[in-house]
């Protein structure tokens, strides 16, 4: 056995190749990206030849998983909330064609939004595709879900998700290792040839199979390592504490005894009969939740009396944000201090901003004296380091929906008659999810710019790499731009001027036109200097 201190992340990362992993898929999203980052630097990983390239996106990465689960193997696929979007249709799926070899699907949550367009909570997704689902509550579960997932996907041949949060993610804590490491499985096939192929009666069969399980996997939940019942002589108030949460509450306890009986949930579906213990030994139930209501919901139709149920429907907590143990201790009636959401006025705000000598910055100058002889609100934007041009000193961009959303909705807004409408994408997401978007562009001829900001890497979550690093023109020319409205520019301030000509040029032009703006990130560069050094 051997001890370390991990994040949440590299707890489950470990967890998993010591659980036989074969293979993991992802594509970077924080708070979810140290999984795979992990796994890539281990040399136990290498030693064993582990899978462990970052895949173009979600959905290809969940395919890929569900590909090597078919083959029999382990595989992990991991994620940010919102990347579980892009990867619904192949999740939900997923769950009709069933697992072969072991399938994890990890998505991180990130409530109150510290690097994300939402704080939607993935359990909901768990609940919907009618799969088991996990949720951790601190490292040491983070390390052991692996082996007890694997084993749980494979005894019922299902997907099973795995559901983390910003705080655990990314907060280390001792970690013992287990002795044992799991082999690998061998390659092997399904018994039953047609169970990953989803015509509609055989999708009807698998369909009726997992409903049928669902009674096993609530007895899987009450038996869970992950569930824990604990009797409390205060009756007045019980407590269920849903994975992180149960750590806020006990944070108020500091010698771990709380005096009302508390149910921690980590498993799902619920625990019915140890939930209907609690209700009805209790007068009143709070639920404690990281992210939505999702059990908060479902107690309230409960079929026992449900009306003493309270959290954040109720406003017993807030209705947004993340949790934290003053939160929880005002909803038990403690005595606890107002933190004070100001900053000390010592503490000089620090807005965020491009870095000193990104190439971003020199491709908004240009682009926006190119546009200068148009009005404003024509430039749509993506989830990158570049939407940081919203923010002065640029004011540059108009719009930041989802991956790829830049050039879909610059072709709405000049469907509309916008033109010229100019959207502004990274490498990584261009090839992430934009790809398709500029398809349905070229295919309509519509009067759009797309300006792709070519900075060689995935750079707002660590610099991974990019998949379309040195053939984004030749990717282009493949979906049909025509070449001479393929534009390579350098982003720097001695180039400006033939930069921002360059651009006016395409904005005149009535079509589809793609100006690729090529510099390395200065921060991914800065790491390689000092690396070659």
């Amino acid at each position: 056995m051997e001890k370390f201190v991990p994040l949440g992340n590299e707890a489950l990362a470990q967890g998993a190749l010591d659980a036989g992993l074969t293979g993991l898929y992802a594509y970077p999203g924080t708070p979810s990206t140290e999984v795979m980052e992990y796994i890539q630097r281990s040399p136990q990983a290498a030693e064993r030849g582990v899978h462990r390239r970052w895949s173009t996106n979600e959905k290809t990465a969940l395919e890929s998983a569900l590909g090597m689960s078919y083959a029999g193997k382990r595989s992990m696929v991991c994620m940010k909330h919102v990347g579980l979007n892009v990867a619904a249709d192949p999740f939900m799926n997923a769950a009709i064609t069933g697992a072969h070899g072991g399938l994890i699907v990890m998505s991180a949550d990130d409530p109150s939004m510290h690097s994300s367009q939402n704080e939607q909570d993935s359990r909901f997704y768990g609940q919907f595709a009618l799969v088991p689902i996990l949720e951790p509550s601190n490292q040491q579960e983070a390390y052991d879900l692996p082996y007890y997932a694997f084993e749980l996907s494979e005894k019922y041949g299902v997907p099973v998700l795995c559901r983390m949060t910003t705080r655990l993610c990314h907060s280390r804590a001792n970690v013992i290792t287990r002795d044992s490491v799991v082999p690998e499985n061998e390659l092997n096939l399904p018994a039953n040839p047609t169970q990953f192929v989803l015509m509609p009666a055989i999708s009807r069969r698998n369909y009726a199979r997992l409903l049928d399980q669902q009674v096993d996997f609530e007895a899987e939940s009450e038996a869970s390592y992950l569930t824990r019942y604990e009797d409390g002589d205060d009756k007045r108030l019980g407590i269920i504490t849903c994975g992180l949460a149960y750590n806020y509450l006990m944070e108020n306890f500091p010698d771990g005894t709380c005096p009302h009986p508390v149910l921690k949930i980590g498993q799902y579906p619920l625990p019915r009969r140890l939930v209907a213990k609690l209700i009805d030994s209790c007068d009143t139930v709070l639920i404690l939740e990281e992210g939505m209501p999702l059990v908060e919901e479902q107690l309230r139709g409960f079929p026992h009396e449900a009306e003493n149920v309270c959290g954040r429907l109720d406003g017993t907590l807030p209705r947004t944000g993340e949790l934290n143990p003053t939160l929880v201790a005002k909803a038990l009636g403690l005595n606890v201090a107002e933190p004070s959401l100001f900053a000390p006025e010592f503490v000089v705000n620090r807005p965020p901003k491009l870095c000193d000598g990104c190439p971003h910055g020199d491709t908004f100058r240009a682009l926006l004296e190119a546009l200068e002889q148009y009005s404003k609100g024509r430039v749509f934007s993506d989830i990158g380091c570049y939407t940081l041009g919203v923010l002065p000193p640029y004011n540059a961009v108009n719009s930041c929906v989802d991956m790829g959303a830049s050039i879909t909705m610059a072709k709405g807004a000049a469907d509309g008659g916008l033109v010229p409408a100019v959207a502004v994408i990274g490498d990584s997401t261009f090839t992430h999810s934009g790809m398709t978007g500029l398809l349905d562009a070229v295919n309509a001829q519509s009067p759009i710019t797309v300006m792709i900001m070519d900075n060689r890497a995935t750079a707002m979550t660590g610099g991974q790499p990019s998949a379309g690093t040195d053939r984004l023109d030749t990717i282009v020319a493949g979906l049909g731009v025509k070449p001479e409205h393929i534009r390579m520019i350098t982003p720097l301030p001695r180039r400006h001027a033939e930069n921002a000509a360059v651009i006016a040029e395409e904005l005149a032009y009535d079509g589809v036109s793609v100006v690729i703006a090529e510099r390395e990130c200065i921060e991914t560069a800065k790491r390689k200097r000092r690396a070659g050094k």
